[in-house]
């Protein structure tokens, strides 16, 4: 299952903490006047200056910030995003980075900001994504004013993701079938079986999202199906008000692609007491691979290597884990999260989707914030967003949709259609 070549990460210098996160509801910004003409900066502002609020830190402690968005001169007509946002939360003249990985860029961001601390260059770092990932800015036009971004000019934008002079394209749709199929001939189930395992994915993302204040949806299947004249929600998803897109893919299984902001400060472990009364959660391990879209299943093949990775920087068992995250703008990327990370024994997590166990309220919770089909997918930002709601997990302080028992370990499994492949293992710290 290893790509051509194997990386063996060695343990960070020193431990290093998440201390206070922030993120932004995720939303249509252009469909409510409220948020119509919002821009990066506020957007980007208000996650950061909620992350220190959280962490009980300002401006002046933070040592130096990252920033992260996937499509930045596409999206927004900015070559240097992170100078355009410092104003918006106290930052001006401080030491600041970009970087892009695509919808991977969220969780990037968590690995590159821990580096930074982890070497003791830093002792305390601000990371945070934007993303308007339905409202792109118009080129000549002052970025507060934009349009929508249509399905048709985001497919069109997937070719960037690949070597346009050596590689064939491959349509996104069709593209990222492939991982469903690759779940069905592995585990043997029929087309109808995979069908009803990824329709009752989505029918979970929208229950798990409607509980989720931040969410963009708050709607489910079940009240879809309802108002359509069905009694049974899964005859719903499998009717033609949720067409197929592929030889598994429905569209209830894609992101639903929105505009938000999110943040977290990171710092030195045994330092956190000097900023913050929040228990600190551990970075406890990361793994990170990578292959260009023509790799054929890059995606299975780059999550077992990363979260071989991961596990060997925690040195802990996938037994440990207590909650799963995957980035699943397609939402077969749970089954193969789960599995790849050893979350749910290989072969049987359609059983337990199917048996309701990968629910908010089952014992094998995963997305219990809704994902990318329920929470929304801001693309840089839906990582962070991530493990913004871990944190509130592992706090206990998830309101509606916290999980029945409060975790100590979570596994969040990154994603980017950029090829980029980055798993985060965060553990509450148990001595301070």
């Amino acid at each position: 299952m290893y790509p051509f070549n194997r990386t063996d990460p060695k343990k960070f210098g020193r431990s290093v903490s998440i201390i206070g996160v922030g993120c932004t509801p995720f939303m249509e910004t252009l469909n409510d006047p409220d948020t119509e003409g919002l821009t990066e900066g506020e957007l980007f502002g208000h996650a950061a200056i909620m992350a220190m609020k959280d962490a009980g830190v300002t401006p002046k402690d933070v040592e130096f910030y990252f920033h992260g968005q996937a499509s930045p001169l596409g999206g927004s007509n900015y070559l240097t995003p992170n100078m355009q946002v410092a104003e918006w939360f106290g930052m001006r003249g401080k030491a600041s980075m970009h970087h892009s990985e695509a919808c991977c860029t969220g969780y990037s961001s968590v690995e590159i900001a821990a580096m930074a601390v982890a070497s003791g260059m830093y002792d305390i770092v601000l990371t945070g994504c934007v993303e308007f990932g339905d409202a792109i800015a118009i080129q000549g036009k002052p970025s507060y004013i934009r349009e929508h971004f249509s399905f048709e000019a985001f497919q069109k934008s997937t070719e960037w993701m690949t070597d346009n002079a050596y590689s064939r394209h491959l349509m996104f749709n069709s593209g990222h079938d492939d991982t469903a199929c690759w779940y069905a001939e592995k585990t043997g189930i029929s087309v109808d079986e995979m069908d009803k395992t990824l329709c009752q994915l989505a029918i979970v993302a929208r229950r798990n999202s409607k509980r989720t204040e931040l969410a963009i949806d708050h709607r489910t299947y079940d009240e879809d199906a309802e108002a359509a004249g069905y009694d049974d929600v899964m005859a719903y998803m499998q009717s033609d008000h949720n067409p197929k897109i592929g030889e598994y893919q429905r569209i209830s299984g894609l992101e639903h692609k929105c505009d938000g902001a999110a943040a977290a400060v990171i710092c030195a472990t045994d330092l956190a007491d000097k900023f913050t009364k929040n228990q600190p959660i551990e970075i406890l391990g990361i793994g990170n691979s990578s292959l260009e879209l023509s790799n054929p299943r890059l995606e299975v093949r780059c999550t077992y290597e990363a979260a071989r990775q991961a596990f060997q920087t925690a040195g802990i068992d996938p037994s440990e884990i207590d909650l799963l995250y995957a980035n699943d703008f397609v939402i077969t990327s749970q089954l193969l999260a789960a599995e790849a990370s050893g979350y749910i024994p290989e072969n049987e997590a359609w059983k337990y989707v199917m048996e309701g166990r990968t629910a908010c309220d089952g014992d094998k919770p995963i997305n219990p914030n809704g994902g990318r089909t329920g929470f929304g997918h801001a693309h840089a930002a839906s990582g962070l967003a991530d493990v913004y709601d871990a944190v509130l997990q592992m706090r206990g302080k998830a309101g509606e949709h916290q999980v029945v028992r409060t975790p100590e370990t979570v596994f969040l499994r990154g994603y980017g259609g950029g090829q980029n492949i980055c798993n985060l293992l965060l553990r509450t710290r148990r001595f301070r």
